[in-house]
């Protein structure tokens, strides 16, 4: 059986798992699998044979599509540098040779002109007659262009970070609030970078942006408060799938800071200021309970030996002879009161 789709790289893998999974049950156990991809002027396509036991049948059908935005973004990717197949085509070719020409006759001062160096963290992308030379970008080190015909871009390839601006965002559950974060991203494919967008530091930092704002607009105030992370996390993925096709890598998303408006705060603030009220009564009042259970229970022992009321009176002139020594205190033995009382 002989099947043909539409796809790319990205997803061969998951053309081969869906195409396995849509077989019926009662299909005979595949022998061999082969997997073929040829490319057309318009799009790739993926052919799949499959040898049963009941034989092989050729048959060309339209399996699936795909139609997820990773794969869009990645086909985008490669159609500038696709075309550079065709060819510089037959004056290309002589302005070519007659630039090696010149180059080679005037070596000595045109090796000033040719060579080119570039750093570590940098790549560069070579135009020749308008069009990329080859698939990968050049560097770091020295290379050579031809003069008049070849031109380049350098391309930085380290982490750049970039403040987002306060954001006034309205949250579901309807409260204004500014909110602002850091990105931090790098250039993980330079031709992409150069050849798919006009300039990608610029589109990341409104996509980010954007980003921010679809994002925040899903969640209530208590989840921008207290999932600071989740939200980080789904900017991240979003920022790095639509970057994708740009040759862009977002490494790192963080939120910085919530305002929130003041009579908001004034509003949260007396609401926590009243629960921890309600909550200290609370503590208070079960204080107080513990402290009567205990005190019933005392003076059930005291009832049950006069001589421990002795003692305890004892102790609290010791405790009070410790604290204020300018006080005088005249003990009355308790027998003594007791017979007046008796009159």
């Amino acid at each position: 059986m002989l099947y043909s789709c539409t796809a790319n790289s990205h997803g061969a893998l998951n053309l081969v798992t869906d195409f396995l999974m849509a077989l019926p049950q009662d299909t005979a156990t595949p022998l061999q699998l082969e997997v073929c991809f040829k490319s057309t002027n318009l799009s790739p396509h993926c052919f799949i044979q499959l040898h049963t036991n009941r034989g092989i049948t050729s048959g060309e059908a339209c399996y699936m599509e795909m139609e997820s935005q990773i794969e869009r973004g990645s086909a985008s990717k490669q159609d500038l540098i696709s075309e550079n197949k065709r060819g510089l085509g037959c004056c290309g070719w002589i302005l070519v040779a007659l630039s090696t020409l010149f180059t080679v006759l005037l070596f000595p001062v045109m090796i000033f002109v040719c060579i080119k160096i570039v750093q570590e963290y940098e790549r560069a992308v070579i135009f020749r007659l308008g069009r990329i030379t080859a698939r990968k970008a050049k560097g770091p080190g020295i290379f050579f262009i031809l003069p008049c015909t070849d031109s380049f871009i350098k391309v930085d390839m380290r982490t750049i970070s970039f403040d987002i601006p306060p954001q006034e965002i309205l949250t579901k559950d309807s409260v204004t609030v500014s909110v602002d974060g850091v990105v931090y991203f790098r250039v993980s494919d330079p031709i992409a970078s150069v050849a798919n967008v006009t300039n990608a530091d610029y589109s990341t930092r409104l996509l980010a942006q954007t980003t921010l704002r679809n994002v925040l607009g899903t969640k209530n105030l208590a989840e921008v408060l207290s999932d600071r992370e989740g939200i980080s996390h789904s900017m991240q993925s979003t920022l790095d799938e639509a970057t994708d096709s740009w040759g862009i890598k977002v490494e790192r998303v963080e939120i910085k800071d919530v305002k929130l408006p003041q009579q908001l705060q004034r509003a949260m603030a007396a609401e926590a200021e009243a629960s921890r009220e309600a909550r200290a009564k609370v503590i208070a009042a079960e204080g107080e309970m513990n402290a009567s259970r205990a005190l019933k229970e005392a003076s059930l022992v005291i009832a049950e030996s006069p001589s421990a009321l002795q003692l305890r009176y004892l102790q609290t002139l010791n405790t009070i002879a410790a604290e204020k020594n300018s006080t005088v205190i005249f003990p009355v033995p308790m027998d003594i009161l007791g017979h007046f009382l008796k009159k």
